[in-house]
């Protein structure tokens, strides 16, 4: 673009002319012009392998959203799935996904984070236990084994679910599955699950032909929360690089939800075409409508409701203020 003329450079101009009418107006010299500022870099960390939860973040990255905000986002998988926030909150991770029911005890453990949005605004977990099994009902579980993947939060869950039965998370064994929650579950390993997602556990559990019973915490005495979010640093809590990244996935979101198909396309594109498969197909049909269409909007309520929950049942020292753990991002402008 070629440089605003200097406004004293004005006169003279018009001088030559008037001077030499027949002569071409000197024209000013062009600048060159500046390059593209390079994109600001950030590393997300998932809190699982790559799947249809995940999918506004695949679509942001594939449609050019992050682009457009001016964002180079490597998207990173855990090898661990408890990893994530501990990197974050070690300034190893620009941003992680991260579940709303664990954001306290990391609090309370001292992690410096902070929600900086949404990505699966509905509960997703379930305690589930196969169908054609000896479990019918919650109070089936007494002295059996519950495996689950990410230590914090499975015995306030399944002890809370165990309340209207009479039982308490005592009556029961935990088992450390890691990744494994469906696998242990078929192969006899424990005898329920907790934390396995109604959207892909149970479809998982289906296409291998051992269905499951779920039962739903959000119907058994558990408050309401956001399944997946955001997180960052505390330090990070007012960057404006947090908003062009909450900007972008909202944009993306709704590019999902208005294109379905096309966003499939993008999510099993160049190296996820493994992604292709029923499993995935089924989960992707059962998450398009749990995705947070306001990614940057706080819910307070659910947020300090959740918070006094933990705070009741002796699961964290104190509450702590909300804006010290869950902000809307600043404008990207601020």
């Amino acid at each position: 673009m070629t440089a605003e003329i200097p406004r004293r450079a004005l006169p003279a101009l018009a001088a030559s002319s008037l001077l030499l009418p027949g002569a071409a107006a000197a024209q000013p010299a062009a600048r060159p012009q500046a390059a593209p500022a390079a994109p600001a870099r950030l590393t997300l960390l998932l809190d699982w392998f790559v799947n249809p939860d995940h999918a506004p973040i695949i679509v942001a990255q594939e449609g050019g959203h992050f682009a457009r905000q001016g964002l180079e986002v490597r998207i990173v998988a855990p090898a661990d799935p408890s990893d994530p926030p501990k990197l974050v909150a070690a300034k190893q991770g620009d941003i992680a996904v991260y579940y709303q029911k664990n954001l306290p005890l990391a609090l309370d453990q001292g992690l410096p984070l902070v929600r900086i949005g949404t990505l699966v605004a509905t509960v997703l977990n379930t305690l589930t236990v196969l169908r054609d099994g000896p479990i019918r009902t919650l109070a089936d579980l007494r002295g059996r084994r519950i495996g689950f993947s990410v230590a914090g939060f499975e015995e306030i869950f399944v002890g809370t679910m165990l309340e209207g039965v009479g039982l308490s998370a005592r009556d029961v064994r935990f088992v450390n599955v890691n990744f494994g929650l469906s696998t242990a579950l078929m192969s006899g390993q424990v005898d329920a699950i907790v934390g396995g997602f109604r959207n892909f556990e149970l479809n998982q559990l289906e296409i291998e032909g051992r269905p499951g019973r779920p039962f739903f915490p959000e119907q058994h005495g558990l408050p309401v929360w956001d399944e997946l979010i955001y997180v960052a640093h505390r330090d990070r809590a007012r960057d404006p690089l947090m908003r062009r990244f909450i900007d972008a996935v909202d944009s993306a979101t709704h590019f999902l939800v208005n294109n379905p198909e096309e966003s499939w396309r993008m999510f099993i594109a160049g190296p996820r075409r493994e992604l292709d498969n029923e499993l995935n197909r089924r989960a992707w049909r059962d998450t398009l409508t749990r995705f947070s269409l306001s990614p940057g909007a706080l819910d307070r309520n659910r947020y300090e409701r959740f918070t006094r929950f933990l705070h009741e049942r002796r699961m964290i020292r104190s509450v702590p203020p909300l804006d010290s753990y869950a902000v809307e991002p600043v404008p990207a402008t601020a």
